[in-house]
């Protein structure tokens, strides 16, 4: 049964991230298997919120959703020396630890340690610095500091209203003073304790049961009344304007506003400040949420970043001009999140996973020639439903990468008609082609501008993703045989047992080779100038190259072709078995031992894919969200083209740039000049293949920045294989605008 899906074009908030490391060795190795030569984990791209258990003036520790508490020393931090209980200042470098009737107290960059005992018949409170708030069994509140570290202190707060029932505790941005919230008659108010001698004084009367609350050692923030701390009796606070954020902390004379309850579409929270002195507001950070709260100093910390990728914790500190500094002072690492899909081609590891919400989407980060993560995640679709899935489909959903930055993957609509995706090149551009009215189908070897879909009406598609498209089309309608595209080609059976016939998808042109096959081919598949057939119980390779007839093992399930290799499954004993064949002859080895525990199992693009334009295999290596990436160790062929689109523009301008496309078979880095009439070098443009594809962009200007006389011009390519295998590439034509 065909589940109905419903694509979503739109980008949908947040994002995803990649973490790199090397491992020394890939997920459940054995002695005799490969090396992984690095890992990458898919993470959440919904941007984690933390909580800080403690901040203060030497540094913090953070708590980012459920995970365990980390701590960060703040590198420029000048915490203030062990002074004692005595004084309070001090206690901004101090963390304390509840245990029973005890409070364990410690300053942190000193060492130094104190322990303050609750007396039998008082209960623990809160405590903040060097101070410890308890209440007795007839609601008098007491502060306990110890003297020499042992003996407990213990001095009554005075001015705390008879018969007020205390709501809750607050710290803020003090360690002389907390915060109380009290209801008396109706009214609930706040007020603050002074810590250095326990008295009591309310600032705040409003109706709301549990208002807001931020302060310091200068003003008391609550249910959007200010006032300052040292104002005299009698003093009513300023009433603020109210908004749907929340009050976060009071540094210096600003209070800090952040996490608002509703942002409009297509921004983004921010943190702000208004000046408690002139109103003024300021933006402190964008894209600011989750994560906001006081430090013991003073200060404050929030989360900031345009990602999950550079999602970032930021120390805000007063200026002496009266304004705020904000400096970021830790990364909080994204969360895990589980890999749906994975599929590598031209260098490119590309993940399918969840976003926030019920959508997915492609991010890919690139590998260098030895297979190692080089660079950050990134984002590669837009938010898309979930793709077509067969029933019982145990290596879904089905993909496949390209090779020219572009993936593809089979999606139905909502009358049960498929259509063939391809996404990649950007962030926010789908371009499908429907089926007319096919389902159920596969998508075979497809490579570049072609993608290759098998319906399962019996009929077979080859769609077209040219240059420049909005759309795809198709291009070719046949009935289903065994099949491949690669490059222009599409190889089929021929008409006589074991001939397979490439036919040119531009031309039409036509070639039979004779591949040895003792029946018609019932998989076929195409690298470079092999040709890979199998009949079930035998299987083979040809070299179109040599014209050798390489027989290839046929013991097992679906195969992948790869440059020079097979690569096979195992089901029995979860061994990734590698077939070189690029000498001639056919030698086994067992590349990675995969779990045991099945995730998204079955073939190619299910729990591993392999690289058919460079040779890395990458695979699900048992830990969740996480993907290693292992070296053939199978040289790869020279650089060639595999197609190309190459135009003669009727303009050329920075709107409309010339743009051709070199489709190569391995990633590359490359050089195009052009050239006038005259022979005179016009420009000289240098890039990095995008997958294995070459796509640059001139628009009409020289190297010195003037305009370009007409043509016709003569262009030149070189291409060099990045991986440092075979010669350099070179390509060259003309073309003339208009």
């Amino acid at each position: 049964m065909i589940r109905s899906r419903r694509l979503v074009r739109a980008a949908v908030g947040g994002v995803v991230a990649l973490s790199c490391t090397v491992l020394t060795a890939p997920a459940q190795a054995a002695p005799e298997v490969d090396e992984a030569a690095g890992t990458v984990r898919l993470v959440t791209e919904k941007r984690v919120t933390v909580d800080y258990p403690w901040a203060g003036a030497s540094g913090f520790q953070y708590r980012p959703g459920t995970t365990a508490v980390t701590t960060v020393d703040y590198p420029d931090a000048v915490p203030p020396a062990h002074a004692g209980p005595d004084d309070l200042a001090s206690g901004t470098d101090v963390i304390n630890t509840r245990d029973g009737q005890t409070v364990a107290q410690k300053h942190r960059s000193t060492g130094a340690t104190a322990a303050v005992t609750i007396p039998t018949g008082q209960a623990y409170r809160a405590a903040v610095g060097w101070s410890v708030l308890t209440m007795d069994g007839a609601g008098a509140l007491h502060v306990l500091r110890t003297v020499d570290g042992t003996l407990t202190v213990d001095t009554p707060v005075t001015g705390f209203p008879a018969g007020a029932r205390p709501v809750a505790y607050r710290t803020g941005g003090s360690v002389g003073r907390l915060a109380i919230v009290y209801a008396l008659d109706g009214k609930t108010s706040v007020g603050l304790v002074d810590l250095s001698d326990g008295a009591f004084r309310t600032y705040v009367t409003g109706d709301t049961a549990t208002p807001q609350v931020a302060f310091n050692d200068r003003w008391l923030v609550a249910d959007w009344q200010a006032i300052r701390v040292d104002a005299g009796p009698g003093t009513e606070p300023t009433a603020l304007t109210r908004t749907d954020a929340q009050l976060a902390a009071v540094v210096g004379d600003q209070l800090l506003i952040g996490n608002p309850g509703f942002v409009l579409g297509g921004t983004e929270a921010a943190l702000t400040a208004r000046s408690l002195v002139t109103g003024a507001s300021t933006t402190v950070l964008t894209s600011s949420f989750g994560g906001i709260g006081p430090t013991l100093d003073g200060g404050a910390l929030a989360t900031a970043g345009p990602s999950s990728l550079d999602w970032n914790i930021h120390r805000i500190t007063p200026t002496g001009t009266g304004g705020l500094a904000a400096t970021a002072v830790a990364r909080v690492p994204a969360a895990a999140t589980g890999v749906q899909g994975l599929a590598v081609a031209g260098g490119e590891l590309f993940l399918y996973g969840a976003t926030p919400g019920a959508s997915l989407r492609y991010n890919s980060f690139r590998l260098d020639a030895t297979g190692r993560p080089d660079g950050p995640q990134t984002r590669r679709s837009p938010g898309l439903s979930p793709s077509t899935c067969l029933t019982g489909d145990a290596a879904c959903p089905q993909l496949e990468a390209l090779g020219d930055g572009r993936v593809s993957h089979l999606w139905t609509g909502e009358t049960g008609e498929e259509s063939v995706v391809g996404v990649g090149l950007d962030t926010t551009t789908v371009l499908s082609e429907p089926t007319d009215g096919d389902s159920r189908g596969r998508i075979g070897g497809s490579t570049g501008r072609y993608v290759l879909y098998s319906g399962g009406s019996g009929k077979q598609r080859v769609v077209d993703f040219p240059r420049g498209a909005t759309a795809g089309e198709t291009t070719l309608t046949r009935d289903r045989t065994a099949a491949a595209v690669w490059g222009q080609t599409l190889w089929a059976p021929g008409g006589t047992q074991g001939q397979v016939t490439g036919r040119n998808l531009k031309t039409g042109s036509t070639t039979t080779i004779t591949t040895g096959a003792p029946c018609t081919p019932t998989d076929i598949q195409a690298v470079n100038t092999w040709l890979y057939w199998s009949c079930g119980t035998s299987a083979g390779v040809y070299d179109r190259a040599t014209q050798r007839k390489i027989t290839v093992p046929a013991d097992l399930g679906p195969a992948r072709l790869a440059d020079g290799f097979l690569l096979r499954e195992n089901r029995t004993t979860h061994e990734l078995l590698l077939t070189d064949f690029h000498t001639g002859t056919a030698t086994t080895r067992t590349l990675v031992e995969l779990p045991a525990t099945d995730q998204n199992t079955g073939g190619s693009n299910g729990r591993w894919a392999v690289d058919r334009f460079g040779g890395h295999i990458a695979y699900l290596n048992g830990t969740y969200g996480e993907v290693s990436i292992v070296r053939s160790g199978v040289p790869t062929s020279p650089l060639a083209q595999m197609e190309a689109q190459v135009y003669a523009p009727s303009v050329i301008g920075k709107a409309f740039p010339w743009a051709p496309v070199w489709q190569l078979n391995k990633p590359s880095t490359w050089t195009l000049t052009l050239t006038d009439v005259f022979g005179k070098p016009v420009r000289t443009l240098t890039g990095a293949s995008t997958g294995a594809a070459v796509r640059p962009a001139w628009d009409g200007t020289t190297d010195s920045g003037g305009g370009a006389t007409g043509g016709p011009y003569t262009w030149k390519l070189t291409a060099h294989p990045r991986d440092g295998q075979g010669p350099d590439l070179t390509l060259s034509g003309t073309m003339n605008p208009g």
